[in-house]
């Protein structure tokens, strides 16, 4: 279910990271062009650092706690992205004496072989990586077993169609992020699973399909 999201030489600053990071569709992959690269690190963290976590009842909050116990151990897990060789920028560590909260937590100097860049830890934390050209980061994008969702961010045209064509994912959402309509279909490639919800494609799991193969007099097989 990992989704990556690409960033291509966009003013546009990082998304929230929202829901505790617990959705299949969260941008946990982020693909940032190397000439807006350092700026969109210090965004990105100064957003992290500034978020609220603590009760999802209160309207202040920004994000709540981790599903369960198991769930909140499992995030936390995450010394091997260090001892791979990524970065920990911010987060990383419970953000209350009590209760299952997880600071937002964002990695840089992630590679693809990494398990934070493989394994999905539906939580929040976010792998940032750089890229130069349109092929290198779609062979990147492309490089993991999953394939739910993806997103672009660009000003050109060219690239949006290029990336939307080329990323082997079932939902690519261009300049947005976490957009859906009941007329379009939502399902993944590879290991996101197989099939679709919603749309004219949902039907089929509503239907059963029969062969009748009738022989005529004139036919060979009468």
């Amino acid at each position: 279910m990992m989704c990556s999201r690409i960033n291509s030489d966009s003013e546009q600053t990082p998304d929230e990271l929202a829901i505790q990071g617990e959705i299949c569709v969260a941008g946990s992959r982020v693909y940032v062009q190397e000439g807006i690269y350092d700026e969109f690190v210090k965004k990105a963290v100064e957003a992290a650092q500034s978020w609220k976590v603590g009760d999802p009842f209160d309207v202040t909050t920004n994000m709540g706690p981790q599903i369960d116990k198991d769930q909140f151990e499992k995030v936390l897990n995450i010394e091997h992205g260090k001892s791979e060789g990524a970065t920990l920028l911010t987060g990383g560590k419970p953000a209350a004496d009590k209760g299952y909260y997880i600071e937002p937590t964002i990695f840089v100097d992630v590679t693809e072989d990494m398990k934070i860049a493989q394994e999905e830890i539906f939580g929040p934390v976010m792998a940032l990586m750089k890229f130069k050209t349109v092929d290198e980061v779609i062979e990147k994008a492309n490089c993991t077993r999953y394939g739910l969702a993806a997103g672009i961010v660009t000003k050109s045209l060219d690239v949006a169609n290029r990336v939307s064509r080329s990323v082997r994912a079932g939902t690519v959402w261009v300049n947005c992020y976490f957009v859906f309509d009941p007329d379009a279909p939502f399902g993944g490639y590879k290991m996101s699973g197989f099939g679709r919800d919603q749309g004219l494609g949902a039907m089929d799991k509503y239907l059963q399909v029969k062969s009748v193969i009738t022989a005529v007099p004139d036919s060979p097989w009468y």
